[in-house]
Formats: structure tokens, C-alpha cells, sequence
């Protein structure tokens, strides 16, 4: 069973699966109603109609468990992980749904009707979740790819150690192309008297990956159109890469690549719509922030001092590469940087205070920065926007480095969710390759995903440092 993706990320299993919690969700109402009056039809004749109330519920819980990270093909979640989760997911979707009872009356539901239906959802869910733990890495919910190449290129895929990372595919065999210093020990296919289209069909293939090391003159062009008119996908080896891992593999890149791939596209209404976004988020964020803010302000004077800067301002790299000043709560000792030289933050960092550490786990050091958001200096979703010094360097040794300063650097991103808090050449490189799969694919759906999962990562204290 083949499966597809919105974004490269939105898969049959994700997408099945959040429909079954959703009509989960949606049908509580109406089991409550059943249950506490006998029957649906009275218990509208007294509640009002359902459906409407039903939406909401689905919409809310849905968001919720979103929210929890409970729909990321590529992280493996333990069934003992989920149940924390989902229940964490519940409460919060409760929480939720009780503010906007208050706001909306008309959508309210009664408290023995929302007590079943909370019981009933839940009960469900774990039952849901047990099964597609158990079945997510089975291979019915797997492309059956077949390898068009067998040297250095196509050993890349073999290079997917995690074993989340190969949840979508399954291989089924690989053709040495011509050029190709096969390097690959796994199965091996012979074309012999057999076409690749034969092969294909025979072994009931649903995509073939182009990994050729040479194509010049060597590519199949007419057994791969063959394939591809009889239905089999025809991908390459870096739109797979993309899809599977969600990242881009720098290291074999081309400009030609860079050039003639799709995405990497943006318009004025998309940067209008994303820039009001960035208003509206930002603004709600410093007025329900602000007691929060004042909480950490009092706890970073109390242990430092009355004469102890609570903000923290440094020059960082924004779009077009322009340098602006960000701010954050100070979490390092006020003479961290005493010899004017800057150093990356490392694990267990002795110039971060015990105030600090319990802001960078959280990500409460952040807050400050929906201000530069608000400014126009920042937006809520974009790559880290890092140092000069830093930048300096790494535009030297890491290749279309300087291609993340596209867009505005950002709060949260796709690389923060990723990938672990980096703090060498090698981790910059890592969260590059993330960075520019964002910039290629960014649209208004993925930013909401970010923001959305971003909740789990300051839930669980994910990467911090």
C-alpha cells in the first residue's frame, strides 16, 4: 500500500489514522447523547443540534494531539510514550474547549455529556494508537522501491540508519547502472534478457529511484518512460532522499538541482499572509507572555542581583544577510563572553545560570524575540538566525550556506524540530539541510505544522542546551 504526502510529510498511515481520531472525536457527542438519553433524537430535542458542537470537539482534540507530536511519520513513538500523550493531548483539547464554551454558549456541552465523551474518545484512542504502533512499520504501509543504480549515490539510501527514517519504503533490489563502482552488498538485480519495466512490474514495484553516479548517456530514458506510463513512479534520488528524511543532502546537490526544482517559491501574497500571521501570533504572544515575563524577569534578578540585565541583546544575521540586534532573557552569566570571543553554547554549559538552564529547556529564553517578530526583524517560522562570526565561517566551508538568509530567520523552524541544538561545524551543516527543505517547500500549512509541533518540543524540553 503505497502511500503519499502533502509536503512530503503527510502520509496514507498519518492521514488514515488522523480521520479515524477525528470521527472518534466527532462521533463522542452523539454516543454521549445516546447513552445519558437514550436515544440522539431526544437528546437534541433538549441539548439543540450536535453537529455543530461535534466539529468544534473534532477540531479542537485533533489540534491537540497534533500539538503532542502525535503525528510525526518519522519520530518513533512507544505505545507507553503515546499514553502520555494522548492523555496530555485530552486534557489540554479539555482545557480549550472549556474556554470556548465560555466564549461561544451556543456550542456549550453539558458536563455529563462531555464526561462521556471525553471517556469514550479516550478509551478509543489508546485503541487506535496500540494498532498503529504495531502495524506503522509493517511493510503494507511501505513504497516497494526498486534501485536504479548501485554505487556511490545509491549507497546513500543505505547511509538511512534510523530506522524512522526508512518507515516509508521498502527495498526491494537495485540495478547496477552503467559508470556505477558498485559498492552495495544487498540484493542485486540482473536485467538479463529482462527490461527494467519487466523487473518492475514482476516484483510489483511502486517507484524506481534514479541513482545513477554517471547519467551521462547511460540514462534509460525509454524503460523508465516504459515504467512510468504503466503507472510505476519515476523519482529522483534527491526528491527521495527529500521525502523520506525531510531534509535536503547538501552533499549532493548540484546548482542545476537548486535551479530546476520545484518549490523554493514565494510571491507577495504569500509573504503578506505570512507577515500578518506573524503580527497576529506575535501580539497575542506578548499579552498572554507578559505575566510570564515578568515571572522570569523577578527570577533572574533574584539570583543575580537588582543590577543584573534581564535582557540579553546580541547581533544576529537576518534576511538578505542585513544584521539586526535579537533579544532574548539572559540565560548565561552577565561575563560569559569576557574575552570578546564568541563560543558556541555546549551540554552542560557551566556559564548558563540555574535560572538560565530552566528557560533554555523550556525555550523561555525565546520570548523576548516576538518582539523582533513584531518589528519585521524575525517571523514566528524560519531557520535560527545565527552570529556573524559564526555565519562568517560557515559560509567558507559549508556549500549554499548563505542560501538560508532567504527568508526571515525565525523563532521556531523546521530544523529546531528535527534536529538537536547545534553547536559544531557538523550540526550546522545537519540543520542546513533542513533549512533548505523549508525554504523550498514553505507554505502557510507547513508553518501552522511547526508552530502546532513546536508545542511538544517545549513540553518535552526537546535539543535544548
Amino acid at each position: 500500500m503505497p502511500a503519499w504526502s502533502i509536503n512530503n510529510q503527510i502520509r496514507t498511515p498519518l492521514l488514515l489514522m488522523a480521520a479515524i481520531e477525528a470521527m472518534i472525536a466527532f462521533s463522542s457527542l452523539y454516543v454521549a447523547g445516546f447513552i445519558a438519553f437514550g436515544s440522539v433524537d431526544l437528546c437534541e430535542t433538549v441539548l439543540g443540534p450536535l453537529a455543530p458542537k461535534a466539529v468544534v470537539v473534532a477540531l479542537v482534540i485533533l489540534t491537540s494531539l497534533v500539538a503532542m507530536g502525535l503525528y510525526q511519520f518519522h519520530q518513533r513513538i512507544y505505545y507507553r510514550e503515546a499514553v502520555v500523550r494522548i492523555l496530555v493531548g485530552l486534557s489540554t483539547g479539555c482545557l480549550a474547549l472549556a474556554v470556548i464554551f465560555y466564549a461561544f454558549p451556543a456550542v456549550m456541552v453539558s458536563r455529563d455529556l462531555a464526561g462521556i465523551a471525553v471517556g469514550y474518545t479516550l478509551i478509543l484512542l489508546l485503541l487506535v494508537r496500540y494498532f498503529f504502533v504495531r502495524t506503522v512499520d509493517e511493510n503494507i504501509f511501505r513504497h516497494r522501491t526498486l534501485i536504479y543504480g548501485a554505487g556511490r549515490r545509491a549507497a546513500s539510501i543505505s547511509e538511512l540508519r534510523r530506522r524512522a527514517d526508512r518507515r516509508g519504503f521498502q527495498i526491494i533490489g537495485r540495478i547496477a547502472a552503467p559508470g556505477d563502482a558498485v559498492v552495495e552488498d544487498t540484493i542485486q538485480l540482473d536485467l538479463n534478457d529482462e527490461s527494467i519495466t519487466e523487473i518492475a512490474i514482476h516484483e510489483k514495484v511502486d517507484e524506481i529511484v534514479v541513482a545513477m553516479d554517471d547519467r551521462r548517456g547511460n540514462l534509460p530514458v525509454r524503460d523508465l518512460l516504459d515504467a512510468r506510463l504503466r503507472g510505476i513512479e519515476i523519482i529522483d534520488l534527491l526528491e527521495f532522499l527529500e521525502r523520506e528524511t525531510g531534509k535536503i543532502r547538501v552533499d549532493l546537490v548540484n546548482p542545476g538541482w537548486l535551479v530546476f526544482s520545484p518549490g523554493f517559491r514565494t510571491n507577495w501574497m504569500r509573504r503578506s499572509v505570512k507577515r500578518v500571521m506573524d503580527i497576529i501570533l506575535s501580539t497575542i504572544g506578548i499579552i498572554l507572555g507578559l505575566p510570564l515575563m515578568l515571572l522570569t524577569a523577578l527570577a533572574i534578578k533574584a539570583e543575580d542581583g537588582l543590577l543584573a540585565p534581564v535582557l540579553y541583546r546580541q547581533t544576529r544575521v537576518g534576511q538578505g544577510g542585513n544584521p539586526f540586534e535579537i533579544l532574548k532573557f539572559r540565560s548565561m552569566a552577565v561575563d560569559a563572553e569576557a574575552e570578546g570571543k564568541a563560543v558556541w553554547a555546549t551540554e552542560g554549559d557551566i556559564r548558563i545560570t540555574r535560572v538560565g538552564a530552566v528557560l533554555r529547556k523550556y525555550r523561555l529564553d525565546e520570548i523576548p524575540q516576538l518582539f523582533n517578530v513584531l518589528r519585521g526583524q524575525m517571523s514566528i517560522v524560519g531557520p535560527r538566525p545565527e552570529r556573524p562570526e559564526f555565519v562568517k565561517d560557515l559560509q567558507e566551508s559549508i556549500p549554499y550556506y548563505s542560501e538560508r538568509h532567504i527568508v526571515k530567520p525565525g523563532i521556531t523552524g523546521w530544523a529546531q524540530l528535527r534536529y538537536t541544538y547545534g553547536a559544531t561545524e557538523e550540526d550546522a551543516m545537519e540543520k542546513l539541510q533542513y533549512e533548505l527543505y523549508y525554504i523550498k517547500n514553505h507554505s502557510l500549512m507547513l508553518d501552522i505544522m511547526i508552530i502546532l509541533q513546536t508545542v511538544e518540543v517545549v513540553l518535552w524540553g526537546k535539543g535544548a542546551r
